[in-house]
C-alpha cells in the first residue's frame, strides 16, 4: 500500500511540475513571437490589447508599434493553406519591420465579423497611420510584398 501511495504522489508531483513549466514556456514563446519573424496566432483578447479596442472606441486607432497584417483563415480553406507558407516567409523577411498575425475565423467569430469576413482568406493590412485596407483572396508572394512595401512601409 505504501508503494502505491508513493507512486501516486510522484505522479501528481510530476503532473504539477509539468503543468507549471508548460505554462511558463507558452507565455515565453508568446512574448518572443511578437516581431521576431514568426506569424502570431491572435485571439480577441490580443486584438483588443495590441491592435484596436473596438469595445471602448468606435474610431479606428491602431495600438501597435509596427505595421501589421492580419490573416483571417480557416483550417479547412484550401487557398488559406496555400497562403500560410507565404505569410511565414514574409514574416521572416520583414522581421522587425512588420508583424503578421493570423486569426482562425471558426474560433474567433467576433473578429471575423468585425472585418466582415464573408470569404477567406482575408488579409487586413494595418499601417501605422490611417485606416486598414482589406485584401480578399489568395495571391502570390510578389503581390503581398508589393502591398507591404507600397502601403505598410511607405
Amino acid at each position: 500500500m505504501k508503494k502505491v501511495l508513493v507512486m501516486v504522489a510522484l505522479v501528481m508531483v510530476s503532473v504539477i511540475v509539468y503543468a507549471f513549466n508548460d505554462k511558463a514556456e507558452t507565455n515565453q514563446s508568446k512574448k518572443e513571437a511578437i516581431g521576431n519573424g514568426k506569424v502570431v496566432v491572435m485571439n480577441k483578447e490580443m486584438f483588443l490589447k495590441d491592435v484596436f479596442d473596438y469595445e471602448r472606441s468606435k474610431k479606428w486607432k491602431y495600438k501597435g508599434d509596427k505595421p501589421a497584417i492580419i490573416d483571417l483563415y480557416a483550417d479547412w480553406c484550401g487557398p488559406c493553406r496555400q497562403t500560410a507558407p507565404i505569410m511565414k516567409e514574409l514574416a521572416k523577411e520583414y522581421a522587425g519591420k512588420i508583424i503578421i498575425y493570423k486569426v482562425n475565423v471558426d474560433k474567433q467569430k467576433e473578429l471575423a465579423a468585425l472585418f466582415n469576413a464573408t470569404s477567406i482568406p482575408l488579409f487586413v493590412f494595418i499601417p501605422m497611420n490611417g485606416d486598414p485596407q482589406l485584401f480578399r483572396g489568395a495571391a502570390d508572394k510578389a503581390t503581398y510584398k508589393k502591398a507591404i512595401d507600397d502601403f505598410l512601409l511607405k
